[in-house]
């Protein structure tokens, strides 16, 4: 039944408990008979060897469990911003999200990243703020950050219980009970009234809830305003319809370590985050008719489905995990790669739990699969029933914004490193790869300095490969600044058929990249001007300054003229990517570096040390806030500068604040780069 599935991503900042959460979910619904901890290397979600040492998630792992009727399958994220293509990806085709807070954190930098990346896709949330153990933890701190700094609806469904500073239970706002968490695991609960201090508390919050249900809801409102009785289901189902309809963020509290309130949040995904029927239809081309059309969660319908991530295995070779939005499909059978327009034959489906499959025979609309067997299948594809091709809409990654250089150490080893860097390029959109003539070095361009540690080791222990590893780089980018034409004829005799090509160019500052083209009266035939594009985005590849990929321009192809013997798609191509350089030389090139957003957390007493530093890096300014005694500086810093720099503010601060950093936007360098 599909109102039976629920697809949920696990989405927080880094070291808020995710994983930890997610193995105890697999605990209380019966998947694992053993809690593994993170911190011990021996979590189920955290299978790499990376993630293992480490004790950090950096792919994302999907799983299926069942609770209380209910097929929830459950994507954990990573919470390390290097990683956040792994974020984008999983909320591309999730109905629901669980954010997760530390009681003591708050909403902190990476939370307020996954929350804007929730935004965009319109996936409903439901708040859990875990880790309410810790010492300075703080629930209504949390409420509050998650209303004045995310600009949402928080709505309060528990409070905690804090015995002489022990967190002991949860009050259920809904119920209005009190909930204990006995046994060894936590897997006993005990339900009892509200504590007679904490009675007039719980009565204000549930107040508040009354209150903002009433708002959208006449048959509350009149309960409510008659004093009258109001019943627990309705009071689940308008919080239901008002978390789908994106009004409002379901919130409780918790710690999953102390397995405190996991089975109330299994409860509350049941209750409040939607099923496939319950959002919206998907959106997609029809290639036949080249139309937008809508696409609901229908098993009876034309098959089709969104892959949103490639992963290699050694046994099975390549697995392509995918949402399923309509109709269904069995194994063995034949789909269509949309992306491509290309037909394929699906070997197996498997149902994933972290790295062990299980394999199915038939998977329909609103699940989540993996496919076997796909073999030129990419991230953002779509495939379909070849009776109704359809494309849905895929997903936009970030670019990277640094790069190391790797070389070989034998030739045995260059010889394996094509094909691992191939394997591990094809799992993640935002790893690329390009090769420096000049120096013969191999360029590794990823989305921090961990993005590229984790690819390092991965080579070494996954792909047995020994590489000398360069220093970071920053990935730096050109653009022009003004319009600037170009006329240029490309001749050449060499004896019999010759080359020639004649064409006038205009580049200028666009959004990106565009192509217009102006030919009028087949001065230059229609079957050269795919060649024409083609040279000036070969030619855009590597700018005329420093070598950088060139961005932001708009090209117009203006005029020219051909030869009806020597014309060729080469001449023109090759005519196109000369046009473009002198033309890049003229219009005024600049350079222009990543921006990254940066924000410190210290004691008061380092604010005037800190700021003058980020001031010497050419940073920034943005804000400054006071948080429970802790000074939160917000800034811009270029990348360029921000090497080395932990160790800096270690020793500005003696080692009391922490730093955190995330790739913001492109803008124009205005000193020069050092040699």
């Amino acid at each position: 039944m599909l109102n039976n599935i629920r697809n949920i991503g696990i989405i927080a900042h880094i070291d808020a408990g995710k994983t930890t959460t997610t193995e105890r979910i697999l605990y209380f619904t019966g998947l694992t008979h053993k809690i593994g901890e993170t911190h011990d290397g021996e979590s189920v979600m955290d299978f790499l060897d990376v993630e293992k040492e480490r004790g950090i998630t950096v792919a994302s792992a999907a799983t299926k469990c069942v609770w209380k009727d209910c097929s929830i399958n459950i994507i954990d994220t990573p919470g390390h911003v290097d990683f956040t293509a792994e974020v984008e990806r999983s909320l591309r085709i999730l109905d629901g999200a669980v954010v997760i807070f530390c009681a003591k954190g708050g909403v902190e930098p990476q939370s307020e990243t996954v929350w804007r990346q929730a935004d965009k896709y319109k996936v409903p949330r439901m708040a859990y703020v875990n880790k309410m153990d810790a010492v300075g933890a703080d629930f209504l701190m949390v409420v509050d950050q998650i209303k004045n700094r995310l600009g949402a609806q928080p709505l309060v469904l528990t409070l905690p219980v804090i015995n002489e500073d022990t967190f002991s239970g949860i009050i259920d706002l809904i119920s209005m009970k009190y909930e204990t968490y006995t046994g060894v695991l936590g897997d006993e609960i005990i339900k009892t009234e509200i504590p007679a201090e904490y009675q007039e508390e719980a009565d204000k919050w549930r107040l508040v809830l009354l209150e903002k249900l009433a708002e959208n809801s006449i048959e509350l409102m009149e309960l409510f305003y008659n004093n009258e009785e109001i019943p627990d289901t309705l009071l689940i189902d308008e919080a239901r319809k008002a978390t789908i309809a994106g009004n409002v963020v379901p919130v409780i509290c918790g710690s999953s370590y102390r397995n405190i309130g996991v089975q109330m949040l299994l409860d509350s995904v049941v209750q409040f985050l939607p099923s496939p029927l319950d959002v919206q239809a998907a959106k997609a081309i029809d290639l036949n008719s080249e139309e937008e059309i809508n696409i609901t969660a229908d098993t009876c319908d034309f098959f089709s489905a969104l892959v949103f991530k490639i992963v290699s295995d050694r046994h099975v070779g390549k697995l392509a995990f995918a949402r399923i939005y309509s109709g269904s499909v069995k194994a063995g059978s034949y789909v269509f790669n949309s992306s491509k327009g290309k037909k394929e034959r699906i070997g197996r489906l498997v149902k994933m739990h972290a790295n062990h499959r299980e394999e199915i025979d038939e998977v329909s609309a609103g699940d989540i699969v993996a496919f076997i067997g796909l073999k030129d299948i990419g991230t953002g594809d779509s495939i379909c029933n070849e009776n109704r091709p359809v494309l849905l809409e895929s997903i936009d990654f970030p670019e990277p914004v640094i790069q190391i250089a790797i070389e070989p150490r034998t030739q045995s080893d260059q010889n394996k490193i094509s094909d691992a860097l191939a394997k591990i390029s094809a799992e993640d959109p935002t790893f690329k790869i390009s090769y420096n003539k000049e120096t013969g070095q191999t360029l590794l361009s990823g989305m921090g300095e961990l993005h590229l540690e984790v690819i390092s080791e991965r080579l070494a222990k996954e792909f047995k490969i020994d590489i000398n590893i360069g220093q970071p780089q920053v990935a730096y980018k050109e653009t022009i600044t003004q319009s600037a034409e170009q006329v240029t004829r490309y001749v050449k005799q060499t004896g019999g058929k010759g080359q020639f090509a004649h064409l006038v160019l205009r580049l200028e500052p666009g959004d990106g990249f565009e192509f217009v083209n102006k030919i009028v009266g087949g001065v230059i035939p229609r079957e050269y001007i795919p060649a024409v594009e083609a040279g000036i985005k070969q030619a855009l590849e590597e700018g005329v300054m420093k070598g950088y990929p060139v961005v932001n321009v708009k090209a117009t192809l203006l005029d020219g003229s051909y030869h009806e013997v020597d014309s060729s798609e080469m001449a023109f191509r090759v005519a196109a990517m000369q046009s473009t350089r002198d033309c890049l030389k003229k219009a005024n090139p600049k350079l222009l570096e990543p921006i990254m957003r940066l924000e410190v957390t210290s004691p008061e007493e380092y604010t005037g040390g800190i700021i003058s530093n980020i001031s010497n890096r050419r940073g920034r300014m943005e804000s400054m806030e006071m948080q429970g005694g802790t000074q939160i500086i917000r800034g811009f810093v270029p990348l360029a500068e921000m090497f080395g720099y932990s160790t800096s503010l270690r020793s500005i601060t003696q080692g009391r604040a922490g730093f955190s950093m995330e790739f913001s936007h492109y803008e124009e360098r205005t000193v020069s780069i050092k040699e």
